[in-house]
């Protein structure tokens, strides 16, 4: 039983790994620090790649934690 929850964290360590570096840059440039206005792709973030890995790196991250602490109880 341990052996395969070693196995499904890994995994899912991986997976956050690959879900971070899939993720684009956050810093948007010096005009976005003064106020920089709303654009086109801004407008459809929920809907956009960037937002669906947001969401991942949320989920495979608690699902890691809650592997991990599993792991350190057992």
């Amino acid at each position: 039983m341990k052996t395969a929850i070693i196995i499904v964290d890994l995994i899912v360590a991986l997976a956050l790994i690959a879900v971070v570096i899939l993720q684009s840059g956050k810093s948007s440039g010096l005009g976005s620090a003064f106020g920089g206005s709303d654009t086109f792709l801004s407008k459809n973030k929920s809907k956009s790649l960037d937002s669906r890995l947001s969401r991942a790196t949320k989920w495979v991250a608690t699902a890691f934690i809650l592997l991990t602490i599993v792991l350190n109880i057992i």
